[in-house]
């Protein structure tokens, strides 16, 4: 009987204790374990990111690591580490929280506008993405790639069209490029080839027009109608003689793109670059700036006039005054002139 008696204690022990070995297993899975008042809050681990980096970013959103890693070793998770951006939502359990570790991998939106330089995209873009400038750069720089899809010095900055975009945190510096490459494709639809070819121009002829008048107009409404007066000039054969791209020409030569010119000089007009369209015909080898996609529809669609020549408005800023013959233009020209001499703009 005493023996029995025992061994009814060991069983009931026993059971008390897989009762609590199960209760610990159970609330180590399934109680909530985040501490953070937020609905929601985002990891991000960087590729090849080990465990020990993965606890330093989650230390701060969770009430119990030990319980967490415990989980992670149970499920795999420790040794099969993916980089990307992660949602974390208050309430989740442990092993919630490492399902969506593994699963899902949540894109961000990138967004990038005018860079005048592919240094000042890969400076935009690596303050979005885990790859850094340097890796973005050397990716869009690559001799082999520009090769082969037929771009060069000049005509590369064009590749890449201001908008936004979703992609995963931890997205490369090459998949980065290739991916744009792909955008630019997708835009050149055989509709918009069609209109270039009408307008007599290439595509990257189209960027670099585009360009031209991106930095003639801040004004998304006029830009066809400048985009006009420039095929006007070429369809002419004559000379675009558009400032910004003096302007570019002498930052180009100097190296210095922070340069700011207010005022372009005569003397500025003998600069000695393909760039200078006071001195070379034709549209210039690639594009002064990275135009909008507005710019470009407005080179494709151009408003159909004669103006030849167009002048800053200083009485409606932003805007132009546009002319059909020379004689005209320089009557326009006066104002703007007595403007800059008022404002004391000399460079």
């Amino acid at each position: 009987m005493y023996i029995k008696k025992i061994l009814w204690a060991i069983a009931i022990l026993g059971v008390v204790v897989c009762g609590v070995v199960v209760y610990n297993i159970y609330s180590a899975i399934f109680d909530p374990n985040t501490q953070f008042k937020n609905d929601v809050a985002y990891v991000f681990i960087p590729s090849g990111a080990s465990y020990e980096m993965v606890e330093e970013q989650l230390t701060p959103l969770l009430k119990d690591m030990g319980s967490f890693r415990s989980v992670a070793e149970r499920k795999g998770y420790v040794g099969n580490i993916k980089g990307g951006k992660y949602p974390i939502r208050s309430g989740m359990n442990n092993n919630q929280i490492i399902n969506v570790l593994r699963s899902q991998n949540t894109p961000v939106r990138v967004s990038f506008n005018n860079q005048q330089s592919l240094q000042d995209l890969a400076g935009r873009i690596g303050e979005q993405l885990e790859a850094d400038s340097l890796e973005l750069l050397k990716a869009f720089q690559n001799e082999t790639f520009l090769k082969e899809n037929a771009f060069d010095e000049d005509t590369r900055l064009g590749m890449y069209l201001p908008n936004t975009y979703e992609f995963f945190w931890n997205t490369s510096g090459e998949e980065f490029r290739d991916r744009m490459f792909k955008e630019y494709k997708n835009f050149w639809t055989e509709a918009r080839l069609q209109k270039a070819k009408q307008q007599g121009l290439k595509p990257n002829e189209v960027i670099a027009l585009a360009a031209i008048v991106q930095k003639e107009t801040v004004k998304v409404d006029e830009r066809p109608r400048v985009a006009g007066v420039y095929l006007n000039r070429v369809k002419k054969g004559m000379l675009l003689q558009a400032d910004p791209t003096v302007i570019f020409a002498i930052k180009k030569e100097t190296g210095n793109y922070d340069t700011i010119i207010k005022r372009v000089l005569y003397r500025d007009l003998e600069i000695d670059s393909p760039y200078n369209t006071y001195k070379y015909a034709g549209i210039p080898p690639g594009p002064i700036t990275m135009p909008d996609i507005s710019a470009i529809e407005a080179v494709l669609n151009p408003e159909k006039h004669k103006y030849l020549f167009f002048v800053a408005n200083v009485s409606d800023f932003g805007y132009h005054l546009f002319a059909e013959s020379a004689a005209q233009h320089n009557r326009n020209k006066v104002q703007y002139i007595r403007w800059l001499n008022a404002k004391k703009v000399r460079r």
